[in-house]
């Protein structure tokens, strides 16, 4: 039932994002040696093994590929190079010991390409320099999309490199920056790396050192939230911590906004709708948190400064921490629990439903209710003057049910693993989010402690995990050549 699809070109793709991870082990194996950290051998077993799958993948089985892919096929190949990459990056967590088995170090690196930050590493600063940056790296690789890498690697691509740019953001009419595909791909990925290099050289001016600006800076900007120390962001000082809380917000603007910020046509800014709520909502966020801290019994000061972090770090679905005001305020987790479900822009590197499809349902809605009293008024959803075909509108409120559907069947199986129920819904949330780490919805503010959960918990999370950021479509893909044959019969 697979034979129509290109699987030669599935080994090639593989290849190739294997030989870029091979790259980045590179890269943290000349670390290691440079540091003496203890992690060498670790990482050169692991590069040695990527690299040989990934020469493989692309020079023998993809050698005859053809550059083509249509529909359902390019959904299936994108969900398929989420899962292959992340098991190749789960080596040098395996070898080195750092987890507890194959299941731990294999959630490790899901949650670390999938920018979701979800750790079973309980005291990561134990970790050697190498390890934490090959963890932020994949957060920093997997942000923007491995399969925006490969568009951008592989202009020969004639048919195709549309649909897997659409694959990766299945649920988002994407904003490109270039008339070509591959160009606009590139110019991505140069806005990313200016941005990440831009935070690394202001984390270093605020005297942090070079192994935590450049951790923070790959985790920040991917949304992603791995952390270098047991306490989170607690260690930096309230300069580096002004410096997080900025780049947190404006890795929550889709690229186009911040292609706009980087080349100073701010008077784009003013005509987008999304850019707008955006920024009310996290005012609106802000000081609603900041007075439930307050009328729970904390300082004004400390209240806003916390607030105005935890914000940041969950509406951009960044999933950084820090040690929170003495008196935790329980509407302040009702208040984080919503807000996972909205996440970011679309376009953007964070998680969540995104705030773009949350505008053109509200919209829709508004419209059928007018319809409703007014019948014969013919209404159609608008954003920033463009209207939205209907057929999109559907694929959004397909999108949300799923989306829903996910977190619900989710929650309700680490609830048979032995969570409470509030932790379970959070977790769930958290990770289809792709948040990872968050306030749990209970008196105090806690935090999920992952490694301590069942295997299957992990699993299940890992799933959250993966349909968060392929945005479901994609991944439900897998699924399709087994319904349609079981159809058939």
């Amino acid at each position: 039932m697979f034979h129509r699809f290109n699987i030669a070109l599935l080994a090639r793709l593989c290849g190739q994002l294997l030989l870029v991870i091979s790259l980045l082990m590179a890269a943290a194996l000349a670390v290691s040696l440079l540091m003496a950290d203890g992690a060498a051998m670790v990482l050169a077993k692991s590069l040695a093994l990527t690299m040989l799958a990934g020469l493989l993948l692309r020079f023998v089985f993809g050698r005859k590929a053809r550059f083509e892919l249509f529909g359902r096929e390019s959904l299936w190949l994108t969900s398929m190079l989420w899962i292959v990459v992340p098991l190749f990056g789960a080596l040098p967590y395996w070898f080195y010991g750092t987890t507890h088995g194959v299941i731990d170090a294999i959630f490790e690196s899901v949650s670390g390409f999938t920018t979701t930050g979800a750790s079973v590493v309980q005291h990561p600063e134990e970790l050697p320099a190498s390890l934490l940056l090959w963890r932020s790296a994949t957060q920093w690789l997997g942000g923007l999309g491995l399969v925006l890498f490969v568009v951008a690697a592989n202009r020969r691509m004639a048919v195709g490199s549309l649909q897997l740019y659409d694959a990766e953001f299945s649920g988002t009419q994407q904003r490109k920056l270039h008339p070509r595909i591959a160009k606009s791909v590139g110019r991505m990925w140069r806005i990313y790396t200016a941005i990440t290099l831009i935070m690394v050289a202001a984390m270093r001016t605020c005297g942090c050192g070079w192994v935590d600006s450049f951790c923070l800076s790959m985790s920040t900007v991917s949304t992603g939230g791995f952390v270098t120390h047991c306490t989170g962001l607690s260690v930096l000082n309230p300069s580096a911590m002004a410096v997080v809380v900025v780049f947190m917000f404006m890795s929550g603007l889709n690229v186009a906004m911040l292609y706009n910020l980087l080349t100073l046509r701010w008077r784009q800014l003013k005509h987008s709708e999304e850019f707008t709520v955006y920024v009310v909502l996290f005012a609106v966020s802000v000081g609603v948190c900041t007075l439930s801290f307050v009328l729970a019994g904390n300082g004004v000061g400390e209240s806003a400064q916390y607030s105005i972090f935890h914000i940041a770090s969950t509406l951009s679905t960044s999933g950084f921490y820090v040690a929170h005001p003495q008196y935790w305020s329980l509407p302040v987790s009702v208040f984080t629990f919503l807000l996972m479900f909205v996440g970011a822009m679309a376009g953007s590197t964070g998680g969540g439903l995104k705030i773009l499809r949350l505008m053109y349902l509200l919209r829709y809605l508004r419209n059928y209710i007018t319809r409703m009293l007014h019948p014969n008024v013919v209404f159609s959803v608008k954003v920033d003057s463009r209207t939205i075909a209907a057929h999109y509108v559907n694929k959004i409120f397909a999108f949300v049910f799923l989306y829903i559907i996910f977190v619900i069947a989710g929650g309700f199986v680490l609830t048979l693993c032995g969570s409470t129920i509030p932790e379970a819904l959070s977790m769930a949330a958290a990770n289809m989010a792709n948040l990872g780490p968050s306030p749990l919805m209970d008196s105090t503010g806690s935090m999920p402690v992952y490694h301590s959960l069942p295997a299957v918990a992990k699993c299940v999370l890992m799933l959250l995990m993966l349909a968060g950021r392929l945005e479901i479509f994609a991944l439900l893909a897998i699924a399709s050549p087994l319904i349609t044959h079981l159809n058939r019969r």
